[in-house]
């Protein structure tokens, strides 16, 4: 059995008879479904709940539940439906205007109207501002109040995927609301215009929602069913689990898919596996970032690498749920992602090994392979993978929050992580957040730019994919990026308890009820 197989037949240490505690099988369910609550556990702490000024998706399903934007995606067609926005037209190219809905209500009563949406687009839009991802608002120019109730918004170029980033990344803040209390004040008490509402916040520890009973007529997410909703983060998977089990919380995800099986055999609970657009991932520092010394400068190093790691063994005996290696560093269905203009790196240990003989490093070297990864079996694969060819990676778990900061500082020589594309079908979610020059390039290769520029300037369908296919090919090339796998999100929740899970990675808690 070859170390990787070794690895790959661990599980946690929870088994079977660790979840037949005593007290927790044979009672009744105690869902929440009585003071009409719905429990939810998130393993990633969210500092800032105002979604422009975090990267977490934590964050954006927080803030999907009590800010809309001017459209919406329907979760099951992925058609672009009326929002804040009634109608829209393409005037051309570059211009997109908006009739805004009339009789919205902001959480804390005041009318929304052109002036939000205004103040909204040329805030997050303006770099001085410091968004989260910026390339995620880098194509919009600015916008104008063309009436009340209508906007008119310029683009800097043409910009195919821009229904969907208004849909998915682009929630309208109350001006009046926002600059009276500030940025700060608006993530200790945040309002919008969505289903739910924010009735307090404790910072990094908890977030409360009631329904919102004021939610606009013919809004597309809908009356909630449930009133309340209580979101907790617990740090780990064990403790996360076990509040699942004693029926301390209804809804967990991201649990690890060893404990599936045992989770069904308990009459009060459930669970149900869904691939999302998400991609785990592996950077590699060719850019000396984090020093002018690593080891990750080499190519042939960078090269070993990708040929070190059986990301299909991954996929299959650790991801599991029908998870795939992708190709191309996007997700396969994105517009732009075409595997055959990558270079194909396949699992071959020896190859590995030679190119790092073949670079100087005959003997491996040490690095810090930092993973905000979980479950830690995963990083773990990755990190024992390496060691059998020589690199000797110290791991390095962290928080996602304390990785990010790492990250941006050019501090990380190799990082593991996961980028779900705000659910965007489309390259331009992807590629340019990692190698446009921004915070989170290893990269920082000017041709690359150039090209991702030239793919996202046009709304020529062709030439943007010879754009995308030319900048797939030298990412491949120069391996700066390894696509690790496609996440498949597993739930666990409460039999109580009627969910829904879609393949964008955005729980619709306002959609969820009790049976």
């Amino acid at each position: 059995m070859t170390i990787g197989r070794r690895l790959l037949g661990q599980s946690l240490a929870a088994t079977a008879g660790g979840l037949a505690l005593p007290g927790l099988i044979g009672g009744p369910a105690q869902a929440q479904r009585g003071t009409d609550t719905l429990r939810i556990v998130f393993r990633d702490a969210v500092p800032n709940i105002d979604p422009y000024f975090n990267s977490l998706r934590i964050g954006l399903i927080i803030g999907h539940q009590y800010m809309d934007g001017l459209v919406h995606r329907d979760p099951e067609t992925f058609r672009i439906v009326p929002a804040l926005a009634s109608e829209w037209n393409w005037v051309n190219t570059t211009t997109l205007d908006f009739t805004l809905r009339r009789g919205v209500k902001f959480h804390d009563g005041s009318d929304f109207s052109a002036d939000d949406v205004v103040y909204t687009v040329n805030t997050v839009s303006n770099p001085e501002t410091r968004v989260a991802t910026p390339s995620n608002y880098a194509w919009m120019d600015r916008a104008e109040k063309t009436g009340d109730h209508a906007v008119r918004l310029h683009l800097k170029r043409p910009t195919p995927a821009a229904l969907d980033y208004l849909a998915l990344v682009t929630p309208i803040w109350p001006k009046a609301y926002r600059e009276r209390v500030g940025g700060d004040g608006f993530a200790r008490a945040p309002v919008g215009t969505g289903p739910y509402r924010v009735t307090k916040v404790e910072v990094s520890a908890s977030v409360e929602y009631e329904r919102f009973d004021g939610y606009y007529q013919g809004g597309p997410k809908g009356r909630p069913a449930i009133r309340r909703l209580l979101v907790r983060y617990i740090p780990d998977a064990a403790t996360e689990l076990t509040e699942l089990l004693g029926q301390r919380t209804d809804w967990i995800w991201n649990m690890n898919p060893d404990q599936i099986d045992n989770v069904n055999r308990l009459p009060y609970l459930q669970s149900l596996q869904q691939e999302s657009m998400r991609i785990g991932y592996l950077s590699l520092d060719a850019a000396g970032r984090s020093g002018a010394g690593n080891p990750m400068t080499n190519l042939k190093v960078r090269q070993a690498v990708w040929h070190a790691i059986d990301r299909q063994q991954m996929a299959d005996r650790l991801v599991r749920g029908g998870s795939r290696v992708p190709i191309a560093p996007c997700y396969p269905s994105q517009f732009g992602c075409n595997a055959d203009a990558a270079v194909r790196y396949d699992y071959n240990p020896a190859k590995a090994r030679q190119l790092l003989a073949e670079a100087g490093f005959a003997n491996g070297f040490d690095i810090e392979l930092t993973s905000y990864v979980q479950p830690r079996q995963w990083s773990e694969a990755v990190q024992s993978y390496l060691q059998a060819v020589g690199i000797r990676a110290r791991l390095n778990l962290m928080q996602v929050a304390a990785q990010i900061q790492r990250a941006w500082r050019g501090e990380l020589a190799m990082s593991m992580g996961s980028w779900g594309s705000y659910s965007i079908n489309d390259v331009s979610a992807i590629l340019p957040n990692f190698f446009d020059g921004g915070n989170d390039d290893y990269a920082r290769d000017p041709e690359l730019q150039r090209l991702l520029l030239e793919g996202g300037s046009t709304a020529d369908e062709e030439a943007r994919k010879r754009a995308y296919d030319a900048a797939i090919r030298r990412i491949t090339e120069q391996a700066y990026w390894v696509p690790l796998h496609t996440y498949v999100n597993t739930y666990a929740y409460q039999k109580q308890l009627d969910f829904k899970a879609y393949p964008d990675e955005l729980p619709r808690f306002y959609l969820a009820k009790w049976k």
